[in-house]
Parts: structure tokens; sequence; C-alpha cells
């Protein structure tokens, strides 16, 4: 039975359900690849949206306005590259946090009211130790996999692929020379804990410093979904800076 938004109970009733992951009608799971694609990949022009899915230009908007009427998604002015023209600037189509929502959450208002209590009545370093669990549950499943790749990048590769299990909807992107340093950058496109990261960065902060341990680099975090961003954006660079010594994946000193 596909979900329609309502979950059926064994009494006959039907009542809403928390989360859609998919329509019931050919329109409603077409919408749902297109939020899909903007979540993963986003943001995104409705020109790229169309050649990605296949689809018409024309289908691709009726879906991309719907979702910016529901306010699931939004728009910004794509950067401009080359000499400033007389047309507008092309616009890029990105998921709101209600957009993000239909792909599901695994925090409510219970955990944020429960870490709060935490913060009251144990104080900021039992909030730091619940992060640092929380990270080592979520990665150390994944330590042996990623630490059988070679170099920064192809671990930066591995530990995507396994964030992705985790449900983060990972990638990562090969960049130049740049203002962080040639690298890969690891790209988390959907959160499951942003509502409760973004009154809690301590959640963030411990993802980083256990991203720079398993991949045994130092890594910079330069853009987070529970600031605003698009995506939740780690630079891995090919070569440590220079002054820092390489940990090994394992924690300790490379010789």
């Amino acid at each position: 039975m596909k979900n329609s938004g309502t979950t059926q109970h064994e009494d006959g009733a039907s009542r809403p359900g928390a989360v859609v992951p998919a329509q019931a009608t050919p329109e409603g799971r077409t919408r749902h690849e297109v939020a899909r694609l903007l979540l993963e990949d986003g943001p995104m022009t409705a020109g790229v949206v169309a050649e990605r899915l296949g689809i018409s230009p024309t289908a691709v908007r009726r879906h991309l306005d719907a979702l910016v009427a529901d306010g699931e998604a939004e728009t910004r002015d794509a950067p401009r590259r080359g000499p400033r023209g007389r047309g507008r600037p092309a616009k890029l189509f990105l998921l709101t946090e209600t957009g993000r929502a239909r792909f599901g959450h695994a925090y409510d208002d219970l955990a944020v009211a429960a870490i709060r209590f935490l913060a009251e009545h144990a104080g900021e370093d039992a909030v730091r130790a619940f992060a640092e669990r929380r990270v080592a549950a979520l990665v150390e499943p994944h330590r042996a996999a990623v630490n059988a790749a070679d170099g920064p990048a192809h671990r930066a590769e591995a530990l995507a692929a396994a964030l992705t299990r985790e449900g983060y909807a990972a990638s990562t992107r090969q960049v130049g020379a740049s203002a962080t340093g040639a690298g890969a950058q690891l790209c988390q496109h959907h959160c499951p804990v942003a509502h409760v990261a973004a009154e809690f960065p301590q959640l963030c902060e411990a993802e980083t410093e256990a991203f720079a341990k398993l991949l045994g680099t130092h890594v910079q975090r330069l853009a987070t979904i529970a600031r605003g961003d698009a995506a939740c954006t780690t630079h891995v660079p090919a070569e440590n800076p220079p002054g820092l010594q390489a940990k090994a994946p394992d924690g300790g000193e490379r010789e």
C-alpha cells in the first residue's frame, strides 16, 4: 500500500501520518522526485532539474511553483559569471526546512526539551558529552570501511556513502585552489537533527571533530543547515596545513 499522507489503522480510521516519503499519484511521485533532487543536489535551476529528471521544463516549473506555493521551496538569484548582462539572473531553487521535513526528521520537540533539561541540570559539559557520544554511535559502525580507503579524499567518499546510509544524503566533490585550498568538500544535503543543532551547536562541533579523527586530517566546517545554509559542507584538504601533523584514522600520530 502506498503512503498517501495518512496512516490506516486496524479500526479502519485514517489519521495523519508524520512523514510522507512518497505520493500515491504519478503527479505526486514526480513532485517528490523534484523535491528529492533539490535536497540532494540543490540549489539548482529549473532547467537543470528538467535535464536531470528527463521531464519537460514546463512540467518541472509547475512542480517547482507548487513547492514554492506550499512553502517547501524558495528561490535565490544565481551568481553571475563573466560580464554582467542585461538579462535577469537565473533563478535557483532550494528546499526550505518545511520541504526537508517531507523526508523525515529523527527529532521532535521532546528532543529539544530533553537537551535543555540536560543543560540546565547537568551543565554544558554534559551536553557536549552527549553530542560526542551521539556522533560516535553514528560513525563507529562505518570506521573500518572509511579506514580502508586510501587518502583523505577517498576516505571522504567512503564517509559520504556511510552518512547517506544513515539518512544524511551526503556526497563529495573535488575542489581546486580556493580560500581553503585543494581537497574535497563533504556535503550533507539533509540533517535529521537540524532543529536541535540550531539551538545546540555542540552537535555540529562534535560531528566536525569526529570527522577529522575518522578521516585522519584537519577539516573545516564551511556551512551548516542548522545555520540556514543549503547543506552542511565540510572541507577536507588534500594535505594537512603546514604545522599540523596528520593523524592516522585511528586517532594516533602518523609516522
